[in-house]
């Protein structure tokens, strides 16, 4: 790995880090989806620091890229992304479900940087493939990217809007899956079966590729792909993740799908999330 890449995956890793702290922040005073949270947060990072350009976001410049988190419950991710990139100032995250913030359950658009409520599973990506046809229309070059959980796939609509971002040619839709592999507090595949993921979005037509979503090489490998493509179909880049990544005692433990802490408990946390990250440095 030469040097220059080196320290671009370091300071992902950081962000990263940074932003695990932040959730969990977010885990007291009523918690939150924290498993969830922390199974998209690397990929999610990658996104706001790599692939789009969150300062025309922060502008609201009109042809602006935009990101629609479908798995709403996972706002706490999002949340700790913007504070991080000041979108608004950090200290406002100890406002979070309070009755006197709009810092809440699920997104919303009284948030800078948040373009829809979101959080009943299923029609995120219906915005989405909206949002990139009014793009196309207006002649704009920006990206759509819609963030799904794989429990998500279950719902039909999603079947629906991928065949129609096949049939209208979204090459500016960009779909991921949190592929953690647990819907609630049981795994995808004893609930309703979903692989294999890869053939059924081949067969409704959309460009497939999978990735590690915890290895910011794999995930850099694909989004660089991605500026050379001929294909003028949307894109879906499956993100296999851990649900709680960051954390081993959290790590694919159902329990853990939400979170409430003490301050003390979320201090302890931050302790064991900083020890085990300094180890994969080391191991690396």
């Amino acid at each position: 790995m030469n040097e220059k890449k080196q320290v671009q995956v370091n300071e992902l890793v950081d962000f990263a880090l940074k932003c695990r702290e932040n959730i969990l922040d977010l885990s007291t005073n009523g918690g939150c989806f924290i498993g969830s949270a922390f199974s998209c947060i690397d990929i999610l990072s990658y996104i706001y620091l790599q692939f789009l350009d969150y300062r025309k976001i922060k502008n609201c410049d009109k042809d602006r890229d935009l990101f629609i988190l479908s798995k709403g419950h996972a706002v706490s991710a999002l949340y700790a992304i913007l504070a991080e990139l000041d979108f608004f100032p950090k200290t406002k995250l100890s406002n979070y479900l309070s009755t006197h913030d709009d810092l809440y359950w699920h997104p919303n658009t009284n948030i800078p940087g948040i373009e829809f409520h979101t959080g009943s599973m299923g029609h995120g990506l219906s915005l989405g493939i909206g949002m990139a046809m009014a793009s196309s229309k207006n002649g704009f070059s920006n990206k759509t990217v819609v963030l799904l959980g794989d429990g998500e796939l279950n719902e039909g609509s999603i079947w629906e809007s991928i065949l129609i971002g096949n049939a209208y040619n979204l090459k500016n839709l960009f779909v991921i899956v949190d592929r953690n592999s647990l819907q609630a507090n049981m795994r995808t595949e004893n609930l309703i079966p979903l692989n294999s993921l890869e053939e059924k979005f081949l067969s409704f037509g959309w460009d497939t590729y999978t990735c590690n979503g915890h290895d910011f090489i794999e995930i850099d490998k694909i989004f660089h792909s991605l500026l050379s493509r001929k294909s003028d179909k949307p894109v879906v880049i499956i993100a296999n993740t851990i649900r709680g990544k960051g954390i081993s005692s959290f790590e694919n433990d159902p329990k853990h799908w939400f979170g409430s802490f003490s301050l003390d408990e979320v201090k302890k946390l931050k302790n064991d999330l900083l020890s085990e990250s300094n180890l994969e440095k080391q191991c690396d």
